[in-house]
């Protein structure tokens, strides 16, 4: 059975027995062409968005790396900062007490 399973009985009896099967027929073609028209695009729309969003991704991964080493670079100027100025207390109570 094709997806057109009911032809009304009055357009059948105009049509005729043969021209009402072609006709049944032709849409049913028409209609799997339509459908498989729609599957296609969704298919090729659904694969252009995940291209899209791999794209954003990658673009948030980057930022994130770039704020990451950033904020390790200031961590580190920070902590050598603490240190030196740690060196420069102890140090001299260090020489006063070796005296």
């Amino acid at each position: 059975m094709g997806i057109i399973g009911h032809v009304p009985g009055a357009l059948r009896e105009k049509l005729g027995e043969e021209a009402t099967q072609e006709l049944v027929a032709f849409l049913d073609q028409t209609v799997k062409g339509l459908r498989k028209n729609i599957s296609e695009t969704s298919a090729e729309r659904i694969e252009w968005r995940i291209a899209e969003i791999k794209a954003e991704i990658a673009e948030a991964k980057t930022q994130i790396i770039k704020q990451v080493a950033a904020a390790q670079s200031c961590l580190m100027r920070e902590v050598l900062a603490l240190l030196a100025g740690e060196a420069a207390v102890v140090y001299p109570l260090l020489k006063a007490l070796a005296k």
